[in-house]
């Protein structure tokens, strides 16, 4: 069995729109390994939707080739198809739940379509209630339910037919923050208790701070980066990942917060990066053998899969010859940034 259950090779994706043609995605490369949650997230109109409508066979590649688990699906029949997408679950945003049935009934509902026996339905669906905590409202209507509850048999009608592979479309973004988070704990239960691969599409990166392990960004089509969740947010290298990491993280002080910080008398403002390995404090500590004070005038540092980065902006007082020795200390252990006025 391979690692990999999903490959984009050379992807390319375009739409008619009268005597104009729109490409949705442009020459994608990536790949999901198995048993992973795999981030990608974008602005509105990156390709996300397209991208996902693509694994499941729901939309064709201009160009390009795609596998999933191992079987290329690029020119497949629809009668295929179906048989591919019977592997896949899907969890929506807007939950797309039937109002007509109850909870059982909705999350029943594929292994009715599956052709499952009335006994095995039953049972499959009384341990998937289980599984998210919903026994209690197997006879309830959709209607009666929240948001977080709606989405919960959501999940449990993706899992009815034991997929290998769950696709998440903006499954939080309908929800709030403190249900969000009951979400992707269960979504973190799903892979790491059940083995199933799960692909999250969203724009919000603290999904992908919470949630994934690796993470693509979409930026007109294309992959514009790719890597750990955790170096994608310590060291983002694209305008768009920065723009992302920005919207969670704000470690650095802006034109405003350095106007209000900053004093005739300050000394030498400087950001220093903090990683796991680097040695800040130590080299902080012996600061005043070279007749230098500090201060920390901002930053903040984040602790994400077991490792912790950030920055720090520290105001250095003291004779310029000391300043100078201390920062070329931090370099030796960090990136020092100068902040000139």
């Amino acid at each position: 069995m391979s690692d990999t259950i999903v490959r984009f090779d050379d992807v390319g994706k375009t739409f008619s729109a009268g005597k104009q043609t729109l490409t949705a995605l442009d020459g994608v490369d990536l790949s999901v390994r198995r048993g992973e949650i795999f981030g990608v997230i974008g602005y509105s109109g990156a390709g996300k939707s397209t991208l996902v409508r693509l694994i499941n066979g729901l939309e064709r590649p201009t160009s390009g080739r795609i596998e999933v688990d191992g079987l290329d699906i690029t020119g497949l029949s629809e009668s295929r198809l179906r048989d591919v997408r019977s592997g896949i679950g899907m969890i929506f945003q807007q939950f797309n739940l039937l109002r007509s049935r109850t909870v059982a009934g909705n999350v029943a509902y594929p292994l009715v379509v599956a052709g499952w026996p009335r006994a095995r339905r039953r049972e499959r669906v009384a341990e998937l209630l289980r599984f998210v905590g919903l026994e209690d409202k197997a006879a309830a209507y959709p209607d009666q339910l929240s948001g977080g509850q709606k989405q919960r048999v959501g999940i449990a009608r993706a899992l009815a037919t034991s997929p290998a592979l769950l696709l998440a479309d903006e499954s939080t973004s309908a929800l709030d923050p403190e249900t969000t988070q009951d979400v992707l704990r269960l979504l973190r239960k799903v892979n790491q208790e059940l083995g199933i691969t799960i692909v999250v599409i969203t724009h919000e990166m603290d999904v992908v701070r919470s949630i994934a392990d690796r993470v693509a960004v979409l930026a007109e089509g294309r992959v514009v980066e790719l890597g750990t969740v955790f170096d994608v947010f310590s060291d983002p290298q694209t305008a768009a990942s920065k723009s992302f990491v920005g919207t969670v993280l704000r470690s650095r002080p802006d034109t405003t917060d350095l106007d209000r910080l900053w004093q005739p008398e300050s000394g030498r403002i400087v950001n220093a990066e903090v990683r796991d390995a680097s040695r800040i404090g130590h080299v902080l500590s012996d600061a005043g053998s070279h007749g230098v004070r500090f201060e920390i005038l901002y930053g903040s540092i984040t602790t994400l899969q077991s490792r912790s980065f950030g920055n720090l902006t520290l105001e250095l007082i003291g004779p310029a010859d000391g300043v100078d020795r201390v920062l070329v200390s931090l370099r030796e252990v960090t990136t020092v940034e100068e902040v000139i006025r």
